[in-house]
């Protein structure tokens, strides 16, 4: 059965800022959401804001959606069956990479 996770992280990027780092760092977060298993995804900016996802591998299919607001980051994604007995695990990458991918850099 299908289960949905949501991670929330924090940042202090502006809207723009993360924007920009989801942008050119959505690779470091594909393998997080895959539990390092190798799925093939394609992504989609579909407003301003809003990246949305699909990754398909192993005969399952990942969608999700990354919202981007001026404080914050929301992740979302619907893990298939086989990822998601491992939600827990999943989330808690999802959200370490996340928040390194979005940490304020000199």
């Amino acid at each position: 059965m299908a289960r949905p996770v949501t991670v929330t992280i924090s940042h202090d990027l502006g809207k723009d800022g993360a924007r920009a780092r989801i942008r050119d760092g959505f690779g470091q977060l594909k393998g997080s959401m895959t539990n390092g298993l190798m799925f093939k995804f394609t992504e989609e900016w579909t407003s301003e804001d809003t990246l949305s996802f699909t990754a398909k591998g192993l005969g399952q299919t990942i969608t999700g959606t990354i919202d981007v607001f001026p404080e914050h980051v929301r992740i979302t994604a619907t893990l298939p069956g086989l990822l998601a007995s491992l939600a827990e695990s999943i989330s808690g990458k999802i959200e370490k990479q996340g928040q390194i991918l979005l940490e304020h850099k000199s």
